[in-house]
């Protein structure tokens, strides 16, 4: 018997191989290493700021460093009142995004107007008008635990792509035009 096989007697533990696709390993690391892009307009941006706080703590999840940069963020949240004069600014930041990107839309507000959609002519009528939405969060203001859960929707969504599928975003929203 050799010195080696005293050391080691399994023979089971001595070529130990793993396979798995490369999609998986990837997606696996992007998905636990979430970067948001704060993008906190209103009362929802409060909710938002409590995620990263101690007692709800964002940073458990992958995704605590907190982004004021697009260049670095691969998700968006965007967390209160789109204004018609704030519009522009969400586009800009969103095409900054490096791909692949997410949108996380945030509050009664961001999705359809919220209180102001009869009467409020200064607020978009949702932000999907102006970005490809990829989770909605309702309530006014949703809970920290909300935030958590669409951040868990984001990170199986970014868990069951394909590396090398480019056709993911190729419907774009409508052209916003202020009214």
């Amino acid at each position: 018997m050799s010195e080696l096989e005293n050391r080691n007697p399994d023979p089971l533990t001595k070529n130990v191989v793993f396979l798995t696709a490369v999609d998986d390993i990837i997606n696996a690391t992007r998905a636990n290493s979430v970067w948001p892009l704060t993008f906190g307009l209103a009362c929802c941006a409060i909710e938002m700021m409590a995620t990263g706080a101690a007692k709800y703590d964002i940073d458990r999840f992958g995704s605590g460093p907190f982004r004021g940069t697009p260049r670095q963020s691969d998700l968006m949240i965007v967390a209160g009142t789109v204004t018609h004069k704030m519009a522009p600014r969400v586009k800009r930041l969103y095409d900054q995004m490096p791909e692949p990107k997410y949108v996380i839309a945030m509050g009664g507000c961001v999705i359809r107007g919220g209180p102001y959609v009869k009467h409020g002519y200064h607020v978009v009528k949702g932000v999907d008008l102006l970005v490809p939405v990829d989770v909605y969060i309702p309530g006014c203001p949703p809970r920290p635990e909300a935030l958590l859960e669409g951040l868990f929707k984001v990170q199986k969504l970014m868990k069951r792509e394909k590396i090398l599928d480019r056709t993911r975003r190729t419907t774009k929203p409508e052209v916003y035009q202020p009214v």
